[in-house]
């Protein structure tokens, strides 16, 4: 079972790598393969080591001293911005194990939602964590379409 840890600056580049690979493994069971490459292409190390450094929340999944398998962000203001797991840790339940640290951290802060832009993948895993779909946003990328789903959960 993987072990959650904070972020450290030095992670910026694993988790990009991360995140391009994610993207380019799970992508092809709902987008087509121009969707793919456009978002896998907004990896960015420079972007993720100034976006976890600007005060949010950020846990890691990792193994022992291996591999990271996965990340989570939260901003501020409640707002999930990404959630990537490693193909690697398929069937581990990495992304249910981040998502509750997150969720965790959102109700110690006292906040009273979470909201996220998921992607088709990630949809029905907030779904079974009771989120509410609100709409679906549909982008253009450097030219090709692409859709997201804005998504909420509220507690009292």
């Amino acid at each position: 079972m993987p072990t959650l840890r904070p972020y450290c600056p030095t992670d910026a580049a694993a988790l990009t790598a991360l995140y391009a690979r994610s993207v380019r493994h799970y992508g092809p069971r709902a987008y087509t393969p121009e969707q793919v490459a456009v978002w896998a292409a907004t990896a960015d190390v420079a972007e993720t080591a100034a976006r976890c450094g600007d005060g949010r929340y950020v846990v890691v999944a990792q193994d022992d001293a291996g591999p990271v398998l996965g990340f989570a962000d939260l901003e501020a203001d409640g707002h999930l911005d990404m959630l990537y797991t490693a193909p690697e840790a398929e069937g581990l339940h990495v992304g249910s194990q981040l998502y509750a640290a997150i969720e965790a951290h959102a109700r110690r802060r006292g906040l009273r939602r979470i909201f996220v832009e998921a992607s088709e993948l990630a949809r029905p895993l907030f779904e079974r964590r009771g989120f509410t779909l609100l709409g679906r946003n549909d982008l253009v990328m450097d030219g090709v379409d692409i859709h997201n789903y804005r998504m909420e959960k509220r507690w009292v």
